[in-house]
């Protein structure tokens, strides 16, 4: 009875909101009719990323022409069509083979448009690259909704880079300046100064930073991205909150089902630029990072998050490897608490969680 009353408040709540704009209200509808196809925790997704129009809810994340679903609550949603159609001929010229897997995209709004990034590789090669495709509305049932690619933003080359071109995260310092943060392995996370219109690099002179770091053992192949012992770090995420920038980051093995190590930890610094230290004052550059989140009894890791608030709280958006499904990747909600030291952890606290970490 409870389940049908929630269902009979939100299509009312709907209509109030969108009774004028019919596409709008169609897709609402839409929603709530297919309201029982996935709830959070059970929803199978990999690098997730949210964003909010008109009161629904858009998730984006790994898969073959990235995945996607819409909700109106946060807690049950809908598998709508994969973003990209087919594979923009640039990508096939920078992963020879690939065959139609986008991987950790991210997603933005700014002047009217909504920036979708993604990410194409040769797993375990910095064979890679980060492309972006933009659309003026996330609504499907939208007359001007189309998602148009706008090509390669940055790319990585084997032996000439020691970085990789995967996991993009955009963010805009106090003066409105964008900013992308990306990287996995290798060494570590850069930040490199984006062109006003979001979709290339800013220059020349083209502004590079390395934000944060792992150790790599220094006879390690340049070509090699490093194991669970040498360069694990991925997944940027920058959040602005009070004066600080927080770098969030993922450490650890990943994509390993049940044998998953993945966790979450954060730095912060005063600059988008850095240094980003750590609760104990280390540099993110040289290892250092406070720990958020981690795998419990339930999940054998929790990892490359994003962070957001929708209605005055803040979220930790992740995946997390799920025990009771034989480790497969799950879609995490998990609400922000910051302590009086602004350090933030996700609660409900993983049980093996250390707030001195």
């Amino acid at each position: 009875m409870a389940g049908l009353l929630t269902i009979i408040r939100d299509n009312l709540l709907c209509y109030l909101q969108h009774r004028n704009r019919l596409p709008l209200l169609l897709l609402c509808m839409g929603l709530m009719a297919g309201r029982a196809h996935a709830q959070n925790g059970s929803v199978p997704i990999h690098d997730p990323v949210m964003i909010q129009q008109d009161g629904i809810y858009y998730l984006f994340g790994t898969g073959r022409g990235i995945t996607a679903y819409a909700s109106t609550d946060m807690k049950e949603w809908k598998r709508l069509d994969p973003v990209l159609e087919s594979v923009p001929e640039w990508v096939h010229e920078v992963v020879p083979g690939f065959r139609g897997s986008f991987w950790a995209p991210d997603i933005v709004h700014h002047n009217g448009m909504y920036y979708l990034y993604y990410s194409v590789s040769a797993f375990g090669r910095n064979t890679s690259a980060i492309g972006v495709a933009t659309n003026t509305t996330l609504h499907p049932d939208d007359p001007d909704f189309k998602w148009v690619d706008r090509g390669k933003v940055v790319e990585s080359v084997p032996g000439r880079d020691m970085w990789n071109a995967i996991d993009p995260n955009l963010a805009f310092d106090e003066e409105g300046t964008p900013w992308m943060a990306f990287g996995s392995y290798w060494m570590g996370i850069k930040l490199v100064k984006m062109a006003e219109n979001l979709t290339g690099i800013a220059g020349p002179p083209e502004e590079w930073h390395t934000i944060a770091s792992r150790y790599r053992y220094w006879k390690i192949d340049e070509r090699d991205a490093g194991d669970t012992e040498n360069s694990d770090i991925e997944a940027p995420f920058i959040f602005k909150r009070n004066g600080y920038y927080y770098l969030f980051a993922s450490w650890d093995r990943c994509c390993s089902g049940e044998n998953s190590t993945y966790k979450v930890v954060v730095g912060r610094s005063r600059a988008i630029t850095g240094p980003y230290l750590d609760r104990s004052e280390q540099k993110m550059i040289h290892g250092g990072g406070t720990l958020v989140a981690r795998g419990n009894e339930h999940y054998a890791g929790i990892g490359h998050n994003a962070v957001y608030t929708f209605d005055g709280t803040d979220y930790l958006i992740a995946h997390g490897y799920d025990l009771s499904d034989e480790g497969r990747s799950k879609l995490l909600i998990l609400k922000i608490e910051w302590d009086a030291e602004g350090w933030p952890h996700a609660s409900p606290l993983p049980a093996t969680f250390n707030s001195n970490s």
